[in-house]
């Protein structure tokens, strides 16, 4: 027979899940960087994966579209639809990533040619989508987490900060995706 409380085993749960996430999470930044910094793409594939890009932007449109329809439904009291809403974006988002990783490791980086003050506003929009980007993963492994565990009120909390950044993050990949469709050359 345990002799463990609820609520220890709860935050041993939560211990258990924090460094789960924190380890996938990491894996994929480094993965990520290692990518997109330090490898150059394989110019000249035998693979021309170049329409994924605009997949990538349907991706992202699509997931922001599920994030505000399950914000909807969680405000009109429908938590069921809310869920499929959800698990519906956190999936558009995840095919993102997978078809991203996939165009990025065989075609490599897209320079922005753009020029003046048209190249601050991109880098500006690209850095923020980037840096707020790495707390997609985490924050909605968590938002997962709690509401499968029923408590709602961590739920929420973390989802008033991750809705935010979520619908950010899927807008401005389909604004970068038009930005670089006008101002970008594929690299070389």
């Amino acid at each position: 027979m345990s002799t463990a409380t609820p609520v220890a085993v709860s935050v041993g749960r939560d211990r258990s899940f924090a460094i789960f996430t924190a380890v996938v999470s990491a894996v994929a930044l480094g993965f990520l960087f290692w990518l997109l910094v330090l490898r150059a793409g394989t110019p000249g594939a035998d693979v021309n994966l170049r329409f994924l890009p605009a997949v990538n932007a349907s991706f992202n449109a699509l997931a922001a579209t599920l994030l505000t329809i399950g914000f909807v439904f969680i405000r009109q009291g429908k938590p069921h639809l809310h869920k499929y809403a959800m698990v519906g974006a956190f999936a558009a988002s995840g095919l993102f990533l997978v078809s991203y990783v996939t165009y990025h490791y065989v075609h490599g980086d897209t320079k922005f040619t753009g020029e003046g003050a048209l190249r601050a506003v991109y880098f500006g929009i690209l850095v923020s989508h980037i840096l707020l980007s790495a707390l997609v993963v985490p924050g909605a492994l968590f938002a997962f987490w709690f509401a499968g565990t029923k408590r709602f009120s961590l739920h929420k909390r973390v989802t008033r900060v991750l809705l935010p950044v979520w619908l950010y993050v899927s807008v401005t990949g389909v604004v970068i995706f038009f930005m670089l469709k006008a101002w970008g050359q594929a690299a070389a």
